[in-house]
């Protein structure tokens, strides 16, 4: 278990760039749509593919850098594949219905949820009480939830509160990935081996 725990660290910090990157673009897209008042749907649907294809693409990079050695890999991969899988969607299908786009958005925010709370399981078995992914995963299920059980007119009407979603996601991931950043170079200096902590 130990072992695993150590090549987890590893592979996290290793990949931190694709976490911070996911963060980014999450933060753009946010800014993008709550600066954007006249946002059609049309427009909303490319803008929200085109979200979804960089994170799947990243998510997908950072599984293959990993070889798809372990559950935590192939869980990226799968995540990957469920963004690219939407994005290929809505952008074969730019006239989709607003709902259809709605139920596309809380699929896609409940499933990367419930994978960031699976990741921030892993996670806190190296780096002690790092809670990051779990409140990005809580976050993502309840407005996905939410977008669910709301009636489609106001859904619709609420861009600012996906775009706020997006930010505050982004914003979290962003930190996560400075963090096992920051973290991996510290104990590299230290010369801590992954997966301890110093005493």
């Amino acid at each position: 278990m130990k072992h695993k725990s150590l090549g987890m660290g590893k592979r996290l910090v290793r990949n931190w760039w694709t976490v911070t990157l996911r963060g980014a673009i999450a933060i753009i897209f946010g800014l993008v749509a709550l600066c954007w008042p006249t946002l059609t749907l049309a427009s909303l649907v490319y803008l929200f593919a085109s979200f979804w294809l960089v994170g799947g693409i990243l998510l997908a990079i950072a599984a293959f850098q990993e070889r798809l050695q372990d559950t935590h890999s192939r869980l990226l991969l799968v995540e990957g594949i469920i963004g690219i899988a939407v994005s290929a969607i809505a952008f074969i299908s730019p006239g989709i219905a607003g709902f259809v786009l709605l139920y596309l958005i809380a699929i896609w925010a409940i499933g990367t949820g419930v994978f960031e709370i699976i990741a921030s399981m892993q996670l806190r078995q190296t780096i002690v009480n790092e809670r990051l992914p779990a409140v990005a995963g809580i976050i993502s299920v309840i407005f996905g939830v939410m977008l669910i059980i709301w009636p489609v007119a106001q859904a619709l009407a609420f861009l600012w509160l996906i775009a706020a979603y997006n930010i505050v996601f982004g914003t979290l991931l962003l930190i996560l990935g400075l963090r096992l950043r920051s973290w991996g170079r510290r104990n590299a200096k230290l010369k801590i081996p992954v997966g301890q902590t110093r005493s």
